[in-house]
C-alpha cells in the first residue's frame, strides 16, 4: 500500500451543497464520484484509514508523543511498568496519554460506509464488500483505542453535518460497557464482510476476529477486576468507567470464541527450531512468517522508515541515534528466577568471561534480551560496570551502606576512563554501564527483540530500519485464548495452549497446574517489548500494586583483576528512579480542549 497516494476527502457533502447553486463542478475540488467510483479511488480512501489505525507500533510513545513520526523510539510504554528501565522521570509522564480523539478517522470512517453503496453498481459486490468490512474494522481499532483509554466515549454511526445546531453535535458520553458492545458489533460485522484472504497490511476476517480477541479480552478483565482497586466518583456511578461484574464471562466467551476462529489459518512460527534462538529471532524479521496476522511495513523510498535499531543499541553498535530504554532485571527473572550468581555460601559466583551466564537459559529470552557479553555486528556487549582489585565476603555485603570492598572498587562515568593500574584496561566496557549519559545501558542489558542483526552497521541510523511492526501475532491470540479459558474454568485448553507456546520457546512444559498468574507470566515474557504489558497491568488492575515507589534492578559484571575473573551483582538500575501508579491511571483524562468544546463530555474520570 506504500505506493498508494494517501489523501483524506473531508466536507464533501457541503462542498457539494455549495456548487448546486451553479451546476458546476469545480476543477479544483475533488468529488464524490472521483473517490467512490474507481478501485483506486477507494482503495486511497482506505489506505489514509489504515495510515491512521492506531497501531503502536514503533513510533508510539505513551506520552505528548503519541501516534507520531519520531526517531526518538526509547521512549517505551515498558518503561513505564518495568520491562525496560528508560526515560520517564516518572509515571505520571506517560499515565496521562496524548489526548488522543480520533473523531476525524471516525468521520472518515462513516463517510465511506455512507457513500460507497451509492457507487456498489461500478464493482463486484465481494468487493464492496470487502471495502465496507474494511471499514467496520477501521472503526472498531479507533473505538477500541479510545475505550480502553477513557472509559465510555460518544459512539457516533453517522456523518456530522456541519449545518447541525451546535448543541446536537455535543454528543454526551456513552456507558463504557456499551462502547465495548459497539466494537464487538463493529468487527463480527468486519468478519461476515471480510474474505478469508487479503493483502499484507490489510484486513481479513481472521484479522477481524484477532482483534477482537485482544478487545475482549481487555473489556472481560474491566468486567471481573475493574470494582477492585479503583476510585469511585461521578463518572463510575452513571457507568461512564466501569463494567459490571456480571458481563465478565460474556467477554470472556466472546475471546474464546474469536480466538478459536484462527485455529488452521495461521500458527506459530517453527521454521528454524534447530535453532530456537534463532528461530525465535527471525520471527519478527520474516516478512513470510505465518504467524504474522497484521503488519505495518514501512520503507525508505516512502519516507516511513524507522529508528528500531539505531535507538535500542548503544552508539557503539550503530551509525548514528542513542538507546535509553534497556530491559530490567526483573524482566529477565521472569523467564530465568533468580540467576546463579551467587554461591551457596553467599560469595558471588566467578565466571571467566560476562557471556557464561547464558548457559543454559531459555532461548525466547536469549532472542528477546542481549546479554552481556552477548555478540551484535561482529562486537561483544562488553557490559563491564567496573574493576575490583580484590574482592572478598559476601554479594550482599557489598551492597550494604557501607561496603567492606569499596577501597578496591573502581567505577567510571564513561567509556574512555582506563584504569591505571593495568595499561588498556578500561574501567567499564564501550557499551557500558555508566550513569552519567543516556547511551549506554543501566541495567546490563539491551533489547534484542525486533533489532535486525542481518544490517550493517552503517544502515543502521536514524529513519533507515525497514522490519514491520507486527501488531496482531498467532502468539497472542493463543494467549488470549489460553487467559480466557482459564477465566472460565477451562483450565485444559488453557495448559495445551502454554505448553505450544512454551515449546516453541524452547522452554520446559509447565510442571504443576496452570494458574491465572502463570498465565499472565508467560503473556509478560512472549509479548516483551511489544506495548503490551502497560495495557495488562491496568486491565487485571495490577498497577497500583506492582508499582508502589518500585525502583528496578541491573546485572552488573565487574572485573576482579587479581583473580582475572569476573562476577555479577544484583543492584539497582543506575538511575534509581521510583514508579507509583495512582489508582485513577487506570484510566486516562478526558483531553482538555475537547471538554471545553462539548460539555456533555463530562463528568470527566475520577481524580481529573
Amino acid at each position: 500500500m506504500n505506493s498508494i497516494k494517501y489523501f483524506i476527502v473531508l466536507g464533501i457533502a457541503g462542498v457539494l451543497f455549495a456548487c448546486n447553486k451553479l451546476d458546476v463542478k469545480p476543477l479544483n475540488i475533488i468529488q464524490d464520484e472521483d473517490v467512490f467510483s474507481t478501485e483506486n479511488g477507494v482503495n486511497s480512501y482506505l489506505a489514509t484509514l489504515y495510515k491512521a489505525l492506531p497501531i503502536e507500533d514503533f513510533y508510539y510513545r505513551n506520552n505528548d508523543g503519541g501516534f507520531n513520526r519520531g526517531w526518538e523510539h526509547f521512549w517505551h510504554p515498558g518503561a513505564l511498568c518495568g520491562e525496560l528501565s528508560g526515560p520517564y522521570g516518572s509515571l505520571g509522564e506517560g499515565a496521562y496519554g496524548f489526548g488522543y480523539w480520533p473523531y476525524d478517522n471516525i468521520r472518515n470512517v462513516n463517510y465511506l460506509m455512507s457513500t460507497l453503496p451509492k457507487y456498489a453498481a461500478n464493482f463486484d459486490p465481494a468487493k464492496v464488500r470487502q471495502w465496507l468490512g474494511e471499514a467496520y474494522f477501521s472503526r472498531a481499532y479507533f473505538y477500541f483505542a479510545l475505550v480502553k483509554r477513557y472509559g465510555g466515549i460518544p459512539i457516533i454511526k453517522v456523518v456530522q453535518d456541519y449545518r447541525t445546531p451546535m448543541e446536537q453535535l455535543q454528543v454526551p458520553r456513552d456507558k463504557e460497557l456499551d462502547v465495548w458492545n459497539f466494537v464487538a458489533c463493529d468487527l463480527d460485522s468486519a468478519a461476515l464482510l471480510l474474505p478469508e484472504t487479503s493483502q499484507r497490511g490489510r484486513a481479513n476476517k481472521y484479522v477481524a476476529a484477532a482483534l477482537k480477541s485482544r478487545a475482549m479480552l481487555y473489556a472481560g478483565s474491566i468486567a471481573k477486576y475493574g470494582a477492585v482497586n479503583y476510585v469511585d466518583g461521578e463518572a463510575r456511578e452513571k457507568g461512564f468507567v466501569g463494567i459490571p461484574a456480571s458481563e465478565a464471562a460474556r467477554f470472556f466467551k466472546q475471546v474464546w470464541d474469536a480466538a478459536h476462529l484462527l485455529e488452521g489459518h495461521y500458527d506459530l512460527y517453527t521454521r528454524k527450531m534447530d535453532d530456537k534462538v534463532k528461530n525465535y529471532t527471525d520471527l519478527f524479521l520474516d516478512a513470510s512468517s505465518n504467524e504474522t496476522i497484521l503488519a505495518r511495513d514501512y520503507s525508505l523510498t516512502s519516507n516511513t522508515a524507522h529508528s528500531w535499531d539505531a535507538t535500542m543499541t548503544c552508539r557503539y553498535m550503530t551509525a548514528d541515534g542513542l538507546s535509553r530504554a534497556y530491559p530490567t532485571l526483573e524482566l529477565v527473572e521472569r523467564f530465568t528466577g533468580p540467576l546463579p550468581i551467587v554461591n551457596p555460601d553467599g560469595t558471588p559466583r566467578r565466571f571467566n568471561n560476562p557471556a557464561e551466564i547464558m548457559q543454559g537459559l531459555e532461548p525466547r529470552l536469549l532472542a528477546t534480551v542481549y546479554f552481556p557479553g552477548a555478540t551484535l555486528r561482529g562486537l561483544t556487549f562488553d557490559t563491564q560496570r567496573g574493576i575490583y582489585e580484590h574482592f572478598s565476603g559476601s554479594a550482599e555485603a557489598e551492597l550494604g551502606v557501607n561496603p567492606p570492598n569499596m577501597p578496591f572498587r573502581h567505577l567510571a562515568n564513561n567509556t574512555n576512563v582506563l584504569w591505571p593500574e593495568v595499561t588498556g584496561r578500561r574501567v567499564i566496557g564501550f557499551t557500558g554501564v555508566s550513569t552519567d549519559g543516556d547511551n549506554t545501558t543501566r541495567t546490563g542489558f539491551y533489547v534484542r527483540k525486533y533489532i535486525d542483526y542481518n544490517k550493517p552497521m552503517a544502515d543502521c541510523g536514524l529513519y533507515k530500519s525497514t522490519q514491520s511492526w507486527i501488531d496482531l501475532r498467532y502468539a497472542e491470540v493463543l494467549l488470549n485464548r489460553a487467559e480466557a479459558a482459564m477465566e472460565l474454568g477451562n483450565s485444559g485448553d488453557a495448559t495445551a495452549i502454554i505448553n505450544k507456546i512454551r515449546d516453541r520457546a524452547g522452554a520446559a512444559p509447565l510442571s504443576g497446574p496452570v494458574t491465572i498468574d502463570s498465565i499472565r507470566n508467560e503473556r509478560c515474557k512472549e509479548l516483551a517489548f511489544e506495548k503490551q504489558y502497560w495495557w495488562d497491568i491496568r486491565r487485571w488492575r495490577i498497577g497500583d500494586r506492582i508499582l508502589d515507589n518500585t525502583r528496578f534492578h541491573a546485572l552488573l559484571p565487574y572485573y576482579l583483576n587479581d583473580e582475572k575473573k569476573f562476577i555479577f551483582l544484583r543492584e539497582l538500575e543506575t538511575f534509581q528512579r521510583p514508579y507509583t501508579f495512582d489508582k485513577r491511571f487506570y484510566y486516562e483524562p478526558l483531553p482538555g480542549g475537547e471538554l471545553g468544546k462539548n460539555p456533555h463530555l463530562y463528568p470527566n474520570n475520577p481524580n481529573y
